[in-house]
């Protein structure tokens, strides 16, 4: 945890959203060691979709569907969702959920690895959550940026790894060295871009909010 726990249980306590059928998906998502968007994080990216109203949404990781149907509790009424998930398992638990939460008729599920299928989609967004591979960040971030529509903004999840983004390579266990490597060059170059502008925030599992200029 990056950030004290007392703070963390003081914060959380004061959220008193009700989530209906979604905190029975997130349940079972903890209970199935799946994992989902903690509660301080979602918090945030709660009021930065209150704030920014996105008509297109894309996120990069549907995992059994939490996030999405969180996020279409929170976007205008006409709004809509583009998810990508390449985990067969978790796909078919996706759509489940999205039909049990009543949301399926706003959020698009694209099956497949999002290195190939961002390449594929030919739209603009203007709130892109990445939620997927750590080490495939980097990677996905040309193609990001490619459908990144104007003033959009891109909310990074997970970016400090528990801390570990924080440690030297040679203190990070061999097995994780090249996801602690390619989440540093992520966050260089979200930080360096000369089209982002990019806050680093220590909340839930490290956020970077980056807003194109």
């Amino acid at each position: 945890m990056i950030v004290d726990e007392r703070i963390t249980s003081f914060i959380n306590s004061y959220n008193n959203e009700e989530l209906g059928v979604a905190v029975e998906i997130e349940r079972e998502a903890l209970a199935d060691d799946v994992p989902i968007v903690r509660m301080e994080t979602r918090s945030f990216l709660r009021s930065l979709l209150l704030l920014k109203k996105p008509m297109k949404i894309l996120e990069v990781g549907t995992a059994v569907g939490f996030s999405a149907i969180y996020m279409s509790k929170y976007m205008p009424e006409s709004a809509h969702i583009t998810t990508i998930e390449n985990w067969a398992p978790r796909i078919a638990k996706a759509r489940a959920n999205f039909e049990r939460a009543k949301v399926a008729d706003k959020i698009t599920l694209i099956e497949g690895d999002a290195a190939l299928v961002l390449k594929d989609i030919n739209d603009s967004f203007d709130f892109i959550f990445m939620d997927a591979a750590k080490g495939q960040y980097i990677n996905f971030m040309p193609e990001v940026m490619r459908l990144l529509g104007k003033d959009g903004v891109i909310v990074s999840d997970n970016v400090l790894q528990d801390g570990e983004v924080l440690d030297s390579r040679f203190v990070v266990e061999r097995r994780n060295r090249t996801i602690h490597s390619r989440m540093r060059d992520y966050l260089y170059e979200l930080t360096h871009s000369d089209v982002l502008d990019t806050s680093i925030i220590p909340i839930g599992d490290g956020v970077a909010l980056s807003v194109a200029k």
